[in-house]
């Protein structure tokens, strides 16, 4: 299974991501505990013992030999390494969720496709699965280039299990620890997104759990650099994603992988263009059509 190009699809229609995920991410970094406020210079004065008597009796201002104060920085870092933390946590359960889907797809095509080859059906059924899978590409690009809404309808389809899942979800809020950010995030991973379901269709042509698993892996890996900076960062990279020549940018990417699957496809009747360098950037199923 070639990856690449599910890595890719996942790095570009992040920005769908930051709308869906957002502020649900960015929300980790103001959850944590109160950041202390670095304590005053006068409670790190250092003394020096008394050496007689007399030196008591002028007092422990007379003792004093330096003041050294703790940078403000250092509570402010140590805020920001816990919502690093929580941040993380929260992606690497999204992530096992993602690989969860993944390996139930796969294992599902696993035994389709033992049944399609008994039945002599294993290419037609491959030549479909792959066509499918690319024209979803197209539809998720124009949907994010908002073109064109219709893979909003697929989105619809898991709002049953998600009406199940979003009640556990809330029990997690507020993040203030990284078990909780990683439960919320493994929850949260099975919210309808028809980006996601592009990716499991993928998933779905692998041909194995194990494959299955690594397809949403490399899906959930590029969708993670945007997410990390967005709960860092909190409202500006959700402004920034949210702008339109961002998303048309990204999804113009995501529609031309899809447009140069579905030539590939038309290549296997006579129609299409020839194999070579285009496999590179072409979601491919397990055994090749």
């Amino acid at each position: 299974m070639n990856l690449l190009p599910v890595f890719l699809v996942g790095l570009m229609g992040s920005v769908h991501c930051i709308g869906m995920c957002g502020g649900i991410v960015g929300a980790l970094s103001s959850a944590g505990p109160q950041r202390r406020a670095s304590p005053p210079a006068s409670s790190l004065v250092r003394y020096a013992p008394a050496a007689s008597a007399a030196s008591t009796a002028s007092g422990a201002a007379a003792r004093i030999i330096s003041i050294q104060p703790v940078p403000a920085v250092s509570g402010i870092g140590i805020a920001l390494m816990q919502d690093a933390t929580r941040v993380l946590c929260y992606n690497l359960g999204r992530l096992s969720s993602y690989a969860a889907a993944g390996a139930l797809a796969g294992g599902i095509s696993a035994g389709v496709l033992r049944g399609a080859d008994v039945l002599g059906w294993l290419a037609p059924a491959q030549q479909l699965a792959y066509a499918v899978a690319n024209l979803l590409l197209v539809l998720l690009g124009l949907y994010l280039t908002q073109w064109w809404s219709a893979l909003a309808r697929l989105e619809q389809w898991g709002q049953g299990l998600w009406a199940l899942v979003r009640p556990l979800a809330t029990r997690f809020i507020p993040v203030d620890t990284p078990a909780k950010a990683l439960a919320l995030g493994a929850l949260w991973g099975w919210l309808p997104c028809g980006m996601v379901y592009s990716a499991l269709l993928s998933a779905l042509m692998s041909g194995s759990a194990a494959d299955g698993a690594l397809t949403m892996l490399a899906f959930g890996a590029g969708t993670l650099p945007m997410l990390m900076a967005a709960g860092l960062s909190g409202a500006r990279m959700r402004r920034l994603a949210a702008r339109p020549m961002w998303r048309r940018a990204a999804g113009i990417v995501v529609l031309a992988f899809g447009v140069l699957g579905l030539l590939r496809v038309a290549e296997v009747g006579g129609l299409g263009i020839a194999r070579g360098w285009i496999d590179v950037f072409c979601v491919s199923p397990a055994h090749g059509v």
